[in-house]
């Protein structure tokens, strides 16, 4: 029997080694003394190498194979400058938080950043609040990445959309529902995938575009300037991308990344200080070679797509992989977005559940005594949940509404300006307390989201610089006017004041 399309010959062997590695996990979740410790944290038990590779994973999503290479591919060099700050969010995040969030998990017993909060502020309303919030954002973000991964996946494979959406959404969900252990795995072998992608698209752009010599040559008889020179070649490519919006990235996907809920609860997960530095280090190493490598492609991809595709710069990468590539190095190549949309849907989707069984359901039952008892009889309700999710998801995927997509545009500033300050002013400032906290999640949040929604833009900035200036001033404002922290809280969380 003759295959239709080769393409999808490896995308099956990769999917089927996802399945393998899910249930073979699901074996040992079974087999648990703690099931919501091992279903969320993997019982804190992972290494440095594994570590790194699930923070690379979450991180890189199908736009960082798709859209970004898209936009270098117009804008130039200029873009691998907005995009240069990505290279040390995983050295900052583990850095900065990372040892102080597994210290205070296991002191706390928290499986989630929303635990470590709760724990710091003892709001009830702000862990309903920042658990909605996380919960409608992941939830978009999963739409987006469905989206477009079964756009990719179709246009290469030759399936349809709905079928290809199907394909790769349910296996993802499957392996998903057996815990945290499955997804950091998966995750390891799809940053591979993600690596080997970059690698022969690379090798492609350089074979066709007649070597860097040749690309280089065509890029700067591309959108010359009165000077002669080509905007491609221009750290603002030609004034498309004010210097403001640049130094935006630094916040966005810099600084801001701290507040990351998704990335941030990884710190909660690896066994000893010694796999924390060896982490930051093959992190820093691969992020950078990743993101940086692959928006570079998408620069030099301009020496073989030469006009712009009918739909949009969106379809340049597909089209390089359709149009000049045997069949299973395409379908080799396209594990890279597909690893990149799988590995980002798993650790939302567990996110998204631990949000819901530990941090909302949990919050609404005002008995102590009552929460720890549904905490441990609800092992069968989580993995439903996380079922559930994937579900909505997919068939919000199948009939995308405008403001699902407008959601997704803007969740992850969204999500940067409602966690960033609670997280780490909570972490470093004894002072904060519950009232700032609150304050400056809805102002901030809201104060960005409202800035999103009517397109106002303040000097070129991008709206994060909005949503946390505002909600550290008014964070600042609410801990000032406020009372202090239980000391019982503060001997938790900052030792040290109280030595001898």
């Amino acid at each position: 029997m003759q295959i239709a399309n080769p393409a999808i010959i490896p995308v099956l062997i990769f999917l089927v080694v996802l399945l393998i590695i899910g249930f073979i996990c699901n074996m040992a979740l079974n087999r648990s003394g703690d099931f919501q410790k091992d279903y969320f944290v993997a019982n804190r038990s992972l290494g440095g190498i594994v570590l790194a590779m699930t923070l690379v994973a979450t991180y890189g999503s199908v736009s960082s194979f798709v859209s970004g290479p898209g936009v270098a591919w117009n804008l130039g060099f200029g873009w691998v400058v907005f995009a240069a700050p990505q290279i040390i969010t995983g050295f900052f995040l583990l850095g900065i938080i990372g040892k102080k969030l597994a210290v205070l998990a296991r002191k706390t017993e928290a499986l989630t950043i929303i635990d470590i909060i709760h724990s710091r502020y003892q709001s009830g309303a702000l862990t309903i609040i920042l658990s909605l919030v996380l919960l409608i954002f992941f939830t978009a973000m999963v739409v987006g990445q469905f989206i477009g991964g079964a756009q990719i996946f179709s246009a290469i494979t030759g399936l349809d959309y709905t079928s290809g959406l199907l394909f790769f959404a349910v296996v993802t969900i499957l392996y998903t529902s057996s815990g945290f252990r499955a997804v950091v795995l998966t995750d390891t072998v799809c940053a591979i995938a993600m690596i080997v992608g970059m690698f022969t698209l690379g090798y492609v752009i350089l074979r066709d575009g007649g070597g860097l010599d040749g690309i280089m040559t065509q890029l700067s008889q591309v959108n010359v300037g009165e000077d002669g020179i080509s905007s491609s070649f221009k750290p603002d490519a030609g004034g498309a991308l004010p210097y403001s919006l640049l130094f935006s990235a630094w916040l966005l996907v810099g600084f801001c990344t701290l507040g990351l809920p998704q990335s941030a609860v990884r710190c909660l997960t690896y066994r000893q200080s010694s796999d924390l530095h060896r982490a930051m280090i093959v992190a820093t190493i691969v992020c950078g070679a990743l993101m940086i490598g692959m928006t570079m492609l998408g620069v030099l991809s301009r020496g073989v797509v030469l006009d712009k595709p009918a739909n949009g710069t969106d379809a340049v990468i597909p089209l390089l992989i359709v149009s000049h590539m045997s069949p299973v190095l395409a379908g080799i190549t396209i594990l890279g977005p597909l690893a990149a949309t799988m590995s980002t849907v798993s650790s939302l989707l567990i996110s998204a559940s631990s949000s819901i069984v530990r941090d909302l359901y949990c919050q609404l039952k005002t008995n102590s005594a009552e929460q720890n008892h549904e905490r441990s009889r609800n092992r069968l309700g989580t993995v439903v949940i996380t079922f559930s999710l994937g579900v909505i998801a997919i068939v919000l995927a199948m009939y995308p509404q405008d403001i699902v997509v407008w959601i997704n545009m803007f969740a992850f500033g969204g999500l940067e300006s409602a966690f960033l300050w609670p997280l780490v002013l909570g972490l470093f400032w004894s002072r904060m307390n519950a009232r700032g906290a609150l304050l400056g999640v809805i102002l901030g949040l809201g104060l960005y989201t409202l800035c999103m929604a009517t397109g106002f833009k303040f000097m070129g900035f991008h709206n994060i610089l909005i949503g946390t200036v505002a909600g550290l001033l008014f964070s600042v404002i609410g801990t000032l006017t406020g009372p202090e922290c239980d000391e019982k809280i503060l001997r938790i969380f900052f030792p040290h004041r109280f030595d001898d």
